[in-house]
């Protein structure tokens, strides 16, 4: 009997998670469906969505915008990183009747970085910008990479600072506004805000950006972001990554905690890739 996945959200319409699924199962030979399912709470509780996707033998699902809170305060159990980020993204039904959650956006993004960017973040001074859910998903794992050092900057100096005094690390986390960003070349720079959703920029001074560093942009799309173009304009031998990869990574963790099978990411991000360019 085929397995049952699937991923809930609203809009979902635009997921390209089924894709990536049927393309796992296919590289590794497991039997399985995934669906993208939009879910209202307008007309139902999140609880009772969930219960009905337990009651139609659904082995887990993945959960994006806007339910990862929810889905967060609903788990019967969480893992240590979903703790950490104060969301999930990621259902396990155990065969008890109870829900695992798990977060796997960090581990998709920091797996996405060193392997198919070929860039280790151990002793690498990390900057991060933004300070919402995105990036509470990816410090935890972030930090267990053992980084030299990582600022976060943020419209509101605060909520960068709060973020950062989460964490019990011997490594230095800093955090200020766009304006007070210590003026030095990083070598990784993560662009974690929605700016480029919208076709703008955080307001971060270019002198942040040395010709060795990594700029990764969480955002997705067709074309290079407007974050990467601008990287590249201040330093055009830059590396430049966007969030695709984060997106497939993050994929391959979860279908590695349903199946028990680590699919390879770079393969289907180039399927992806591929198909969003032609579409």
């Amino acid at each position: 009997m085929t397995d049952r996945y699937a991923v809930i959200g609203y809009p979902i319409g635009h997921s390209k998670s089924p894709m990536i699924h049927r393309l796992f199962a296919e590289q590794t030979q497991q039997d399985l469906s995934y669906e993208a399912i939009l879910v209202d709470t307008d007309d139902s509780s999140f609880q009772w969505a969930i219960a009905d996707f337990k009651n139609q033998g659904y082995k887990g699902i993945n959960i994006t915008v806007p339910y990862k809170l929810d889905a967060f305060e609903t788990a019967d159990q969480l893992t240590e990183r979903a703790q950490t980020a104060h969301a999930v993204n990621t259902y396990i039904f155990n065969e008890d009747g109870t829900i695992t959650g798990d977060n796997t956006d960090g581990i998709g993004l920091i797996n996405d970085i060193e392997l198919n960017g070929d860039r280790l973040f151990k002793n690498q001074k990390v900057l991060i910008l933004g300070a919402g859910g995105a990036v509470q998903g990816i410090l935890g794992p972030l930090i267990d990479k053992l980084p030299a050092t990582i600022h976060i900057a943020n419209r509101t100096a605060h909520r960068a600072d709060v973020l950062g005094k989460r964490f019990i690390t011997d490594i230095p986390i800093s955090a200020s506004g766009w304006e007070d960003i210590p003026a030095q070349h990083y070598d990784i720079i993560i662009n974690g805000t929605s700016a480029s959703l919208e076709g703008k920029l955080p307001p971060v001074s270019a002198e942040v950006i040395g010709e060795n560093s990594l700029v990764y942009d969480m955002m997705y799309g067709q074309k290079p972001t407007v974050f990467m173009d601008w990287a590249h304009q201040a330093q055009p031998n830059c590396q430049t990554m966007d969030g695709l990869g984060m997106l497939v990574g993050q994929a391959a963790e979860a279908f590695y905690l349903w199946r028990g099978v680590r699919p390879e990411t770079a393969p289907v991000i180039q399927t992806v890739r591929e198909q969003m360019q032609q579409s």
